[in-house]
This record gives C-alpha cells, structure tokens and sequence, in this order.
C-alpha cells in the first residue's frame, strides 16, 4: 500500500456508514448484529482517525428516513445507542475525545437525548479529536432550518437580507462550529449521498468503496486517506492557479 503523508491527512472525514444489514444477511445473522458489528466498527474508525490525527469525525449514524424503517428495527437500534452510549461514556471521558452532534436530537427517546446532551456537556473542553454523530439528521431539513431561522433574524431586525451570504448563512446550520468536511467516504458500493450535508460538501472529496461497514477498519480508512491525498483540489482555481499559489507561499 502506497504511504500516508501525515501532513496531507484530510482534517474533517464524514462517513456515511452503509451496510450493516446486507452484511449480517451474509453471515446469516440477524439485522441488529450486522448493527452490533457496525458499532465495532465505528469505535475502531475513532481510534484510527485519533492515530492518523485527524481532527474532526463525522459520522451519519441516523438519518431522519431511517425513523420509517420498521418499528423493530428502529427500537431494536435506540436500545443498542443507549446501551452503547452509557458503556462508551466513561471511556469517552477519559480521552481527549469531544462529542458533538447534529441533527434533530429532541425526535430520539428521552434517555438517549439526554445520556447525548450530557456527554456533549462533559465533554465540551476536550481539545482532541472531535466525534460528531449526526442522529435524525437530515441535510434538506438542515437547509430548510436554517432558512427559518434566517427569517427570524430579518424579521426581527437583527439581520438585513443583504447580510446573507454563503458564509454568513453557514453559521444557521447544525455544523456552524465545524469546517466542511475535506473528505466523505460511503461505504457498501452504493454511489449517492443520501441526503447527507448537502450544503457543507460543496467542494469535499468523495470516496465510494464496496467494503460493507462492518467490515471497514483502519487499512480501509488509510487507502480513503490516499486516494484523498492523491487529488488536486482546486476550489473552482485552474491548476496553473494552484501552483502560482503553492510557489508564492
């Protein structure tokens, strides 16, 4: 496998986390396994991406479409956050982790929304590694909030409609303390976004692997990390302006 350069590492990496049940359907087990071993997999993710030093996780854990999955499955998956989050929570505390979230948090059940509020709490002055899990998210939702609260600010003078721009508008959205993601791996062959930060990943590099989530580890996330180093990114920039700028620094 071809080396990391350390000092190309992508700060912010999303991931969108697919796979789980297709992969429990192969080894014949049940769905909440596939789950259970996507959990495993999301931990191992974490440990790399504080090894490779990567800044910022985020990871799409729950969509606001998967609440119309079956009822089961949803239940089965809120009783495997919680025990998750209060199994993690201390261990998370010990480390220089941060947890941060997005998302509509108020939809998930009460002990859930709560374990998360007061885990963002106690963890807020960590300087490491940020893991952001977006939980009910959902991008057009994201946009659609944002814009009402845009509209609060007019209406209450706060703000002038000259005053939105791109930048200015990013500070309504769930992630206004974040940088845009610099890469965004999809994992399970499937090649679309699924309604994932449709505004922040304007310019983010995009990574589509076969590998079922599960089954994605550290070596998978290295080989993401390289196609992503191996990229030009030009921000709308001709390369010849690229490398004007790269030689005048």
């Amino acid at each position: 496998m071809e080396r990391l350069d350390p000092e190309k590492v992508p700060r912010h990496i999303a991931i969108i986390m697919d796979g789980n049940g297709r992969w429990a359907q192969r080894q014949r087990l049940l769905k909440i396994e596939g789950h259970q071993r996507g959990l495993e997999a999301a931990r191992a993710v974490v440990d790399a991406c504080e090894e490779l030093g990567v800044r910022i996780l985020t990871l799409y854990a729950f969509s606001k479409e998967n609440w119309q999955r079956p009822r089961k499955e949803v239940n089965d998956l809120m009783r495997l956050l919680q025990k998750a989050l209060r199994k993690e929570r201390d261990k998370l505390l010990k480390r220089n982790l941060r947890l941060t979230i997005i998302g509509d948090v108020e939809d998930l059940p009460t002990p859930i929304s709560d374990l998360l509020v007061e885990t963002v709490e106690m963890t807020r002055h960590k300087d490491g590694l940020i893991v952001n899990l977006a939980l009910s998210y959902g991008g057009r939702s994201e946009i659609v909030a944002g814009i009402r609260k845009v509209i609060e600010e007019i209406e209450a003078g706060r703000i002038t409609t000259d005053d939105i721009t791109p930048e200015t508008f990013s500070r309504y959205l769930f992630t206004r303390d974040l940088p845009d993601p610099d890469l965004l791996i999809r994992t399970s062959g499937e090649l679309r976004i699924s309604n994932f930060l449709l505004w922040q990943i304007a310019y983010t590099e995009l990574y589509f692997t076969p590998t079922l989530w599960p089954d994605f580890g550290k070596d998978e996330l290295i080989r993401a990390c390289i196609a992503y180093q191996d990229r030009e990114r030009r921000f709308g920039l001709t390369a010849d302006q690229i490398r004007e700028g790269a030689a005048a620094r």
